[in-house]
């Protein structure tokens, strides 16, 4: 067997930007290989993360996926086998974010949020577990809105990242028999694209004034998160699956006065 068949392949869905594109360079690394989804209607640039993959001496494929569709995430998965030959980690990343009061809320923007936050963790699990071979890992990304702490005017979000530990919960019990582990992460306050905007999210000013009821009088960076999810992919990592691991900078833990 070759040195290059052994090294080991990841799916990460939403690698144009933020954690999953902290996540690529992660992975790059260590030589981990990766297929990354991006969504064709998102402004990110994806060959960006080809790029920068490239350039810290990793190798990466980015493929056209959206996660609401079953027959795109199955070919997203193939991608890995085709052109790697082997499938070892999943990461399920891509996610929405949309601001909506409960009493304005459509029913079409609830199922959409759940559509592609909850249901396409589903689906990019469900395709990698058809291919991955015996011992890998898969990880889901929660959101502490949801994950710990309720978000008003996100009751759709909310409702699906919570549901996210849940999956992984049943989906660790159901893989266990071929040593595949899953895992989810509750991230706290990261800026990335998605928390910038000041239209959905908190922005940049949000952001800032957030950070000082952070006990370590920040937020976090993506590739603080990226880090996480490399170790709970890794071999380091054997002995822990079903966990919903929360990295908040001490933000859930504080003392409220």
């Amino acid at each position: 067997m070759s040195e290059q068949s052994e090294k080991k392949v990841a799916l990460v869905t939403g690698a144009a930007s933020g954690i999953g594109q902290a996540l690529a360079l992660a992975y790059a690394s260590v030589g981990v290989r990766v297929v990354g989804g991006y969504f064709p209607g998102d402004p990110h640039d994806p060959s960006e993360t080809e790029r920068a993959v490239v350039e810290a001496g990793g190798e990466c494929v980015m493929q056209a996926v959206d996660v609401r569709s079953a027959e795109q995430v199955e070919t997203f998965a193939k991608v890995a086998i085709e052109r790697f030959g082997r499938l070892d980690f999943a990461v399920a990343n891509a996610g929405l974010l949309r601001a909506a009061p409960l009493t304005d809320m459509l029913d079409e923007q609830w199922f959409e949020m759940l559509d592609v936050d909850l249901s396409g963790v589903m689906r990019t699990f469900r395709a990698a577990a058809r291919h991955m071979s015996d011992g890998g890992a898969m990880v889901a990304i929660s959101s502490i809105a949801g994950g710990v702490y309720g978000w008003e005017n996100h009751t759709h979000y909310s409702a699906a990242k919570a549901g996210v530990p849940g999956l992984c919960r049943a989906v660790a019990m159901e893989l266990a028999p071929r040593n595949i582990r899953c895992n989810a992460v509750i991230p706290g306050l990261i800026e990335t694209p998605q928390s910038l905007d000041a239209v959905n999210s908190l922005g940049p000013e949000g952001l800032r004034k957030a950070a000082l009821g952070i006990p370590l009088k920040r937020v976090g960076r993506p590739a603080e998160i990226a880090s996480l999810i490399r170790f709970l992919t890794s071999n380091d990592a054997s002995y822990i699956t079903g966990q919903a691991i929360v990295a908040d900078g001490g933000l859930t833990v504080r003392w409220p006065g």
